[in-house]
């Protein structure tokens, strides 16, 4: 079991932390605030650094393959046009995405970032065999049939890798995840929330905890301006583990121990934990 809930503290007149353990630590694409994010490199890096478990981006290539990478285009990462969806898994293999960080940050450039190639699911879980931890799995939407194509390929490569215990499968898409709990109900899932600029009122806490229960999410991951106390609360009392997004404020420990906040994803594992 991933989850260990806590007990919701009596009420008191003093906020206290409701417990001394602190949040998961997640990276979020990997370390990503020190090396190219979504490369096994990042994802090394991560659990060197101590991270409880990593957070990654999949789509589908051309062949139906899921890859590693946040963005629908290779052209930010990969510093070459085209579409992820366009092109094979073994064409997208020989796509350098580690160049592009050592460009944009050389007081933190490696050589070896330079070598990192655009990685498949499969080669991540591979790698993640050995380290202990959690492996969170954005599920990226794609246009029609090929979300669907894309929850069964992860479930499978999950199944397969026997990574059931271990991975969260999340996305901001509800219906994948009510496809991804009809697959395989073992996986755990997550629902992605995020601020709207259109009315507060959108995302009110009944509304979120109504979303992610009918799409059978086991978890919410909640963008940080959403995290509020009687929202983490009420989402505990609903067995709803809750994640905060994407938070590098090391103040955000203590805040998180506070509010009972299951996970905090951040950019540089080893800042937070440095103060955790």
């Amino acid at each position: 079991m991933l989850i260990l809930r806590k007990s919701k503290p009596a009420p008191s007149a003093s906020i206290k932390p409701i417990s001394n353990t602190r949040p998961l630590i997640l990276g979020h694409r990997g370390a990503s605030a020190v090396a190219p994010e979504n490369t096994l490199a990042a994802f090394a890096r991560a659990f060197d650094d101590g991270a409880d478990g990593i957070e990654l981006d999949v789509r589908l290539s051309r062949d139906g393959v899921p890859v590693v990478i946040h963005d629908a285009t290779l052209q930010r990462t990969g510093l070459v046009k085209g579409d992820v969806e366009q092109l094979t898994a073994a064409q997208l293999a020989k796509i350098d995405i580690g160049s592009w960080f050592n460009r944009a940050y050389p007081a933190l450039a490696r050589g070896e970032y330079a070598e990192q190639r655009l990685p498949r699911l499969s080669q991540v879980l591979e790698r993640c065999r050995p380290r202990p931890g959690v492996i969170y799995i954005e599920l990226k939407s794609q246009s029609g049939t090929a979300t669907d194509n894309l929850v069964r390929s992860v479930a499978e490569a999950i199944t397969e890798f026997e990574f059931q215990r271990r991975t969260v499968v999340v996305s901001f898409d509800h219906d994948a995840i009510a496809t991804t709990k009809a697959l395989a109900a073992t996986i755990r899932t997550g629902a992605l929330f995020a601020p709207t600029h259109r009315r507060r009122s959108a995302w009110r806490r009944e509304k979120i905890l109504r979303a992610a229960g009918d799409c059978g999410a086991d978890e919410i991951l909640l963008h940080r301006a959403l995290v509020r106390r009687n929202l983490v609360e009420q989402a505990r009392d609903r067995n709803f583990p809750v994640v905060a997004w994407t938070v590098d404020d090391s103040k955000w420990i203590e805040r998180a121990q506070t509010l009972g906040v299951h996970a905090l994803i951040t950019n540089d594992p080893a800042k937070m934990l440095a103060v955790a």
